[in-house]
């Protein structure tokens, strides 16, 4: 049997592997948020100098996601699941060992490199090793890989953060990066062998360009969340850190339940993004829980985090399900690599705006909540807009 026939045998540690590979890329971004009063703290920084870390990391991801997938293609996604684990242990040792604000930007800059590779990489490995019917739910527990780092940032590492210091949990997760990387080896190797790499900026097929414009959007939207719940807890809903930083974990909790979930569903529909208005409007009402915490009372906080991580965090799942059902076999990495772009991009941009805008309201984190809700609400606009065009809507 050779590596692209799909191998049913397989498919549990191939799943286990692909939701870590999701976890450890993104697990920066949910640092940053859940220990974002100890970084402010420690390094002296203003509050929108948290979200240009963000900003730093996500821009790298959206320019290395344009090349991404002619890397994927010519590398294999196998190499390149190792080389994304081994980078992310890299990066978070950089992150855990910073001794001044400016090597942190450096360690977060670098983290470009698994995020971009991620998506690609993963997809990549389903569409070549996982049957047909069994794509839907290896991407949606794939895809729960993000929201599993939001809740690994927000219970345990944050915990551990707490009870010792948030270099000893960054260095922890740098170490079972590299576990990882290492259990990478035990999957069947790539059958073709490693080509010259043709640095060419991919061109999106099928739905990857209209999804690639829904994706700033929606990034935008969710990476302000990722990045400013924790401080917006204990600055303005007057919560100790340590129950703070619980709001990402109840949004990576709810998001693992949506992606999951929706993805299944997505998978059964023949037309997967018409899934995605409904649930970027579901994320624009829960950014309003947030308003409604600041505004009338601090436990819609809670109810809101969980509404984000049930909708806002499963539309970029269900985006990665249209993707693989709509693009050609041979387009889904160079496709995926596209919707990334735009979807890092957002991250890229919504936490610095985002900021900008809560510092000039005074602090008050409601005005940012009513930015991330206009931008869940432009999402869906995108989708809708696509949805009357699509002849199978």
């Amino acid at each position: 049997m050779t590596s692209t026939e799909p191998n049913t045998r397989s498919a549990l540690p191939l799943t286990s592997l692909l939701t870590a590979a999701m976890t450890w890329s993104m697990l920066p971004l949910f640092l940053l948020g859940a220990l974002g009063p100890a970084l402010v703290a420690e390094f002296g920084i203003a509050t929108p100098l948290l979200g240009v870390l963000v900003s730093v990391g996500f821009a790298v991801a959206a320019a290395l996601s344009l090349f991404a997938g002619p890397v994927v293609a010519a590398l294999g996604p196998r190499r390149c699941l190792i080389a994304l684990f081994l980078f992310s242990g890299v990066v978070l040792a950089g992150f855990a060992s910073a001794p001044v604000y400016g090597l942190l930007v450096v360690a977060v800059a670098a983290s470009g490199v698994p995020q971009a590779l991620a998506n690609p990489t993963t997809n990549q490995l389903i569409s070549t090793r996982v049957p047909a019917k069994q794509r839907g739910g290896v991407t949606g527990w794939k895809q729960s890989g993000v929201q599993l780092g939001a809740f690994f940032a927000g219970l345990p590492l944050a915990a551990i953060a707490a009870a010792s210091d948030w270099r000893v949990a960054v260095g922890i997760a740098a170490g079972i990066a590299v576990m990882a990387g290492l259990l990478t080896l035990t999957l069947q190797p790539d059958a073709e062998p490693v080509r010259a790499v043709r640095w060419t900026v991919v061109k999106p097929t099928g739905q990857a360009w209209w999804l690639c414009g829904f994706s700033v959007l929606l990034g935008a939207g969710i990476s302000a969340v990722n990045t400013y719940i924790t401080l917006f807890g204990t600055k303005q809903l007057a919560l100790p850190a340590g129950v703070a930083s619980g709001l990402v974990a109840v949004l990576g909790v709810a998001g693992i339940a949506g992606r999951v979930g929706w993805s299944r569903v997505a998978a059964k529909s023949d037309s997967p993004g018409s899934l995605l208005g409904p649930l970027t409007a579901g994320s624009a009402v829960a950014a309003l829980g947030l308003v409604a915490a600041a505004v009338w009372w601090p436990g819609w906080a809670w109810v809101a985090a969980a509404g984000l991580g049930v909708f806002a965090a499963s539309a970029n799942a269900v985006s990665m399900v249209t993707v693989i059902s709509t693009s050609p076999a041979g387009s889904v990495a160079r496709d995926s690599s596209v919707v990334s772009a735009g979807f890092f991009a957002g991250f890229a941009i919504g936490p610095p705006v985002a900021g900008a805008v809560v510092a000039v309201a005074g602090g008050r984190y409601q005005a940012g909540w009513l930015l991330v809700a206009a931008e869940f609400l432009a999402a869906a606009g995108v989708a809708w807009w696509w949805r009357s065009r699509d002849p199978r809507s």
